[in-house]
């Protein structure tokens, strides 16, 4: 049980943080289906494609966690600043590296086939999200330093406070309130990049200024960039970003192949892919303080409490799961009218709902997991299995049902389920065969 209340502490501060996002997301796109159908679809292109960059940019900058937390296990606090100093630098390079990557796909648009009556509102929308990356990837150091010394109320609150600037800007600018002008989703974008510059400028002031940090605060100033901080962030960061980036590109691909099949099946996808993204934070939460949990037994050698944390994490997830599952089946059919009044849409959206309830099991089971796997920092499995079960398993056999049996929308679904459901069960057999024989996966 106290496993239980501790990942409750931790967890519940993460999971409010990402809610919050999906909070934006949700009011994004219903402001935005509610100006246009069109560009809602538009958005849908443009998103998919940047949660590519960000999950993954994410999933590198959560190799600073469990560095951090067995630090912070033996109170090494002038460490924990210098590994952070490292951390801003690498993940300001890979944030560059992403940006120049998103830029090579916008001058190779017409590639992917997409509608060309799109193409006015993608491409503004485009060219905002790009500029967002390096200030995105700037404070996810800063959060994971916060998360791993147990800290995950601070993120928390600027995540929210984030949040709601950029619901006002969305207000203001997309339907031009208060004298500004009508922008639609180019509104959305500027309102997007001005938040995601707030949560880095301020979490610095607040590193620099606050009392709290005070003792991270001389091993920043006094550390410099080595080639020894930066190669061991790197060899934890890029197996669990390739990891979750991965996940993220069966999504993104398969919004190609929805491309093909019209702007209203576009339109449904993002609505569905925020819907699913909900069940997707939540988990995350969780399973963030489950790597928080895990690093600092690792920290401590002790494998027992490893697999009780995990175990406590599984449980609480299971529980949300159950939750979300049964949010879907009340709503679904009535969830797609929050986006836009068009039915075609709406009755499309109901259709995606059953897919996304039947991954739940699996989606829950393979965060839990990964998570708890880079806690003892073992990473480079759930990386290759993660490749094969998106790239291989997940796209293949969305590609056949959709296109082969010409089911359409609904067909690009059916990979999921089976692709996030052998994940889950490859990382649980993982986790446990490793933390049974009690060594050091490091």
């Amino acid at each position: 049980m106290s496993h239980i209340k501790e990942t409750i502490r931790l967890g519940i501060p993460i999971m409010l943080g990402q809610l919050g996002i999906i909070v934006v997301g949700f009011a994004d796109n219903i402001m935005v289906g509610h100006h246009s159908t069109q560009e809602l679809a538009a958005a849908s292109f443009v998103n998919n494609f940047f949660n590519l960059a960000f999950i993954f940019g994410m999933g590198f900058s959560y190799g600073l966690t469990p560095v951090i937390g067995n630090l912070f296990s033996r109170k090494e606090y002038g460490k924990i600043g210098a590994v952070l100093k490292n951390s801003l630098c690498i993940n300001l390079i890979v944030g560059i590296l992403l940006s120049f990557c998103m830029l090579i796909l916008l001058l190779n648009l017409d590639m992917l086939n997409q509608p060309r009556e799109l193409y006015p509102y993608i491409i503004p929308y485009y060219i905002l999200q790009l500029f967002s990356v390096i200030f995105a990837m700037l404070f996810n150091s800063f959060k994971q330093f916060s998360d791993g010394t147990t800290d995950t109320l601070t993120p928390m609150w600027i995540m929210l406070s984030a949040n709601i600037l950029n619901i006002c800007g969305n207000y203001i600018l997309i339907y031009g309130n208060f004298g500004a002008p009508e922008m639609g989703l180019t509104g959305a974008g500027i309102s997007t990049l001005c938040s995601r510059i707030f949560t880095f400028l301020i979490f610095c002031w607040l590193f620099l200024r606050s009392k709290h940090y005070r003792f991270y605060v001389k091993g920043f100033q006094n550390a410099k960039i080595n080639r020894c901080s930066i190669n061991q962030l790197v060899h934890l960061g890029f197996p669990i970003g390739f990891q979750m980036g991965v996940e993220s590109a069966s999504f993104s691909l398969s919004v190609i192949m929805i491309g093909w099949l019209g702007s209203i099946e576009l339109a449904a996808y993002q609505i569905a892919s925020v819907i699913t993204t909900l069940g997707f934070m939540m988990y995350y939460g969780i399973g963030a303080a489950v790597t928080i949990r895990v690093s600092t037994y690792k920290g401590q050698g002790n494998y027992r409490e490893i697999r009780k944390a995990a175990l406590a994490g599984l449980r609480i997830v299971a529980v949300c799961m159950i939750g979300y599952i049964a949010f879907l089946l009340l709503f679904r059919s009535r969830i797609g009218y929050l986006f836009t009044s068009e039915e075609d849409v709406v009755n499309l959206v109901a259709i995606f709902c059953w897919f996304v309830m039947l991954y739940q099991c699996g989606d829950g089971l393979q965060i839990v997991f990964a998570n708890a796997l880079r806690g003892i920092t073992d990473v480079k499995y759930m990386a290759r299995a993660a490749f094969f079960c998106h790239i291989c398993m997940a796209l293949p056999i969305g590609y056949f049902c959709g296109f082969v049996l010409d089911w359409g929308a609904a067909g690009v679904w059916c990979g999921f389920p089976i692709s996030l459901t052998t994940l889950g069960l490859l990382l649980c057999h993982r986790f446990f065969r490793l933390t049974k024989t009690v060594r050091d996966v490091g």
